[in-house]
């Protein structure tokens, strides 16, 4: 599908380890309220029939935003729940594989750690692409930082829009200025926030700063 870049500018990517006794329905809105312009399901503690019925819960609640649900790894749970479209990691089902489950309409993203990924994943179809990790991560532990120059010349490489991931805050955003990315990914940056819709807003803020910079280059 044909999927703009400002869809792209703020990813909330989920993790209900922060999240206390507040369900996550209630902060993925508190986060769309802010600002957020997609939202990916990634939980990984939980069965597939627990994705499924999570997605079914908070598609509902995205899409009163107009905001696409994406649902991490998991293709079948995308297609029971009908989200928005599935993202896929390296070791994960490939992206013709995916397409050919969810059709030619879903968001179809794929994560990119080089140049030499990031051209197979678009030859496969992706739609967007997950570059990082940027700055480290605290959900993956097996992960080297992506280098700068790397994530420029894998923007510099490809047709569809890239989305930096890994460790991204509030306060080292501006440093991927002029890196070609469409957006930021960010996890604990919202969901570990005291005040999510504050937190989200000032991160779309930021993201809004650096497609600006990005336009002007």
């Amino acid at each position: 599908m044909n999927l703009s870049r400002d869809k792209l500018l703020l990813y909330a990517v989920t993790d209900r380890s922060w999240l206390g006794e507040d369900s996550l329905e209630t902060v993925v809105e508190e986060a769309l309220k802010g600002g957020a312009t997609m939202v990916q399901l990634r939980e990984k503690e939980i069965s597939h029939q627990g994705m499924v019925e999570l997605a079914r819960r908070l598609k509902p609640v995205c899409a009163s935003y107009g905001v696409p649900l994406i649902i991490n790894d998991d293709v079948q749970a995308a297609l029971e729940a009908d989200a928005d479209g599935v993202h896929v990691g390296q070791e994960d089902l490939g992206v013709v594989e995916a397409r050919k489950l969810l059709g030619p309409d879903k968001i179809i993203g794929a994560s990119a750690h080089n140049v030499a990924e990031a051209l197979e994943a678009v030859r496969q179809g992706a739609d967007y692409l997950g570059s990082g990790a940027v700055f480290g991560s605290a959900t993956k532990t097996n992960v080297s930082c992506l280098p700068m120059e790397e994530l420029k010349r894998i923007c510099a490489a490809v047709s569809v829009p890239v989305v930096a991931i890994g460790g991204i805050s509030e306060e080292n955003a501006g440093s991927l200025a002029g890196t070609g990315i469409a957006g930021i990914a960010v996890i604990s940056a919202i969901f570990a926030a005291a005040d999510k819709r504050e937190a989200a807003a000032r991160l779309r803020a930021t993201a809004e700063r650096l497609a600006e910079r990005r336009e002007e280059t």
